[in-house]
């Protein structure tokens, strides 16, 4: 049997963007579906976002860093006096008003990685290292030896997210490496390149003889129905997530704008209130 499976990750939240996936997805007779992590937060996808997954049956689903965010945020495990931290808090307050009890034991019990063997082929998947789903370690530029460590000996590929780049590139071994980017917040830092906003996702063609192919995917989709999605849903630091849409720019790490939001639109007695209760 020939294999065509769709590799997602790093929704982030865009509904929109999801949605258009899936349905370029049937144009391309996908039969399966596997997706790398940070389904949640920032944009103001919630309890639809799982229903999507489960409608399209994926048989795969791992934890990224942006569900263990929203973890840390609903068991109060955030610092208070971090304006980052309470960005964090009160998207995860924003998402946990809107879950069932069983999506969010399900967020609870995802894995950080697995393993697939397809047509003869050991696949590992991961969101970002196998142990590891945060940090820089596996960006364009690291050195060869970090991405080395996606393997263990009897891996053919390796799949991985969280960089929000397409990539497909090979270890010291020669074994391929592939990234499907990013489907809610695709990014470059290259100027030229900045401007293509539309979801990726990738494409993994496994046929009889264990031959394999790669289509890396870019589809567009409706910016606008997702910016007046998230304003009708009140979503929290939506201004944030209008540039992000509108132009690529994250300010996840950007301490003085958080903190003056958070002082703008009471953000942090919010978290307060929500912690004491």
């Amino acid at each position: 049997m020939i294999h065509k499976i769709a590799i997602l990750a790093d929704v982030h939240g865009n509904e929109s963007a999801l949605k258009a996936v899936l349905t370029d997805s049937e144009r391309e007779h996908v039969t399966d579906y596997w997706f790398l992590g940070d389904l949640l937060m920032p944009g103001p996808g919630t309890k639809a976002l799982f229903e999507l997954i489960n409608s399209y049956h994926f048989s795969v689903f791992l934890r990224g860093n942006w569900e263990d965010c929203y973890l840390a945020g609903v068991n109060n495990q955030i610092d208070v006096n971090d304006p980052g931290d309470i960005y964090i808090a009160k998207l995860a307050h924003y998402v946990e008003k809107q879950l069932t009890q069983k999506e969010q034991k399900l967020i609870e019990e995802l894995p950080l990685s697995c393993v697939k063997e397809v047509n003869g082929l050991k696949i590992g998947l991961s969101h970002n290292l196998p142990t590891k789903n945060f940090g820089p370690f596996l960006a364009p530029a690291q050195p060869q030896e970090n991405f080395d460590q996606l393997f263990n000996d009897n891996f053919d590929i390796a799949v991985y997210a969280h960089i929000h780049h397409q990539t497909m590139r090979y270890s010291t071994n020669d074994q391929l490496i592939i990234n499907p980017g990013s489907i809610g917040q695709p990014f470059t830092s290259w100027p030229k390149l900045h401007d293509d906003l539309r979801a990726q996702y990738a494409i993994l063609e496994i046929d009889d003889l264990g031959r394999i192919q790669v289509n890396f995917k870019r589809v567009s989709y409706d910016i606008e129905q997702e910016i007046v999605l998230a304003y009708k849903q009140n979503l929290p630091y939506f201004e944030l997530y209008e540039e992000l849409l509108r132009e690529g720019t994250t300010h996840t790490h950007d301490i003085e704008l958080l903190s003056q939001l958070n002082i703008k639109y009471s953000y942090l007695e919010d978290v307060k209130k929500w912690y004491e209760k």
